[in-house]
């Protein structure tokens, strides 16, 4: 049976896939809020806002409230508004990473030069210009952060270069490393999501479908953990991987079953 307070859910792979929401996730959900149960979305995007989240979620039919959201973009520009407020921050990412600073109060500039810090997040048009311009700050004494760990991003059955990619390349033409990552599965990511909750990591449960990311998040921060094969990672991962979920469900509907089969025990 499980004992939890809250539920911490990754969005891809996990409540949804492309445009829609997998198996038992809306009925999973309900369920959890009937009996009074904390729920968080925790995502690393960077090209959305949580507003657009929200919004993406509530699309599909499912009820959700802006604070119950968390994502890198937002999780990188609360950490930039609480290290140094009068940061100037030149930004490798799109445009919704700009309107998460804007939301925080962090000015933002297009002048390495002028840069105390170099926010990098998934950039579409990233380019030799926008490299040059980002190694130039960083070399100038800029200090860099990356908004998430990922390689790259999984997209209509493809993959897509990520954050992590344009962190490296800048990286290796600056000579230096990222002073902070902020993406599941930081702590930093950590502590806005149970700041957030407004609950102990040990009564939380975390929900996602990587390893990598959110069940080393749950485990990094002290919550629960639960992987669903309805996303990137199958039972073989699983076997190999010495991150290791405290539950394994083949999807939502797996939750929904233990949720409602301990109350009759």
């Amino acid at each position: 049976m499980l004992d939890f307070d809250g539920y911490f859910f990754d969005l891809d792979g996990t409540i949804l896939l492309g445009d829609a929401l997998l198996p038992g996730v809306s009925e999973t959900l309900v369920a959890l809020r009937d009996r009074g149960k904390k729920i968080l979305f925790l995502s690393n995007t960077t090209t959305r806002t949580r507003g657009e989240c929200q919004l993406r979620l509530q699309r599909l039919g499912l009820e959700c409230h802006l604070e119950e959201v968390v994502t890198a973009a937002y999780a990188a520009a609360v950490y930039l508004r609480e290290e140094k407020p009068e940061t100037r921050v030149f930004v490798v990412g799109e445009p919704a990473m700009i309107r998460e600073l804007d939301e925080q109060g962090i000015r933002h500039t297009e002048d390495p030069l002028e840069a105390t810090h170099v926010l990098v997040g998934m950039d579409m048009h990233f380019d030799y210009g926008k490299l040059h311009q980002a190694m130039k700050a960083v070399r100038n004494g800029a200090v860099m952060i990356a908004a998430n760990p990922d390689p790259c991003c999984p997209v209509d059955g493809d993959l897509i270069p990520d954050t992590w990619a344009m962190v490296k390349a800048i990286e290796a033409a600056s000579g230096t490393q990222p002073m902070a990552v902020i993406g599941k599965p930081s702590k930093h990511f950590g502590v806005q999501a149970l700041e957030s909750g407004g609950l102990p990591g040990e009564r939380c449960l975390m929900i996602g479908d990587r390893l990598e990311t959110d069940i080393l998040f749950g485990s990094v921060n002290g919550l629960g953990t639960a992987l669903v094969l309805t996303g990137v990672t199958s039972e073989g991962d699983i076997r190999q991987s010495q991150v290791q979920p405290d539950y394994v469900w083949t999807s939502m509907e797996e939750l929904l079953s233990v949720i409602e089969g301990g109350e009759n025990q």
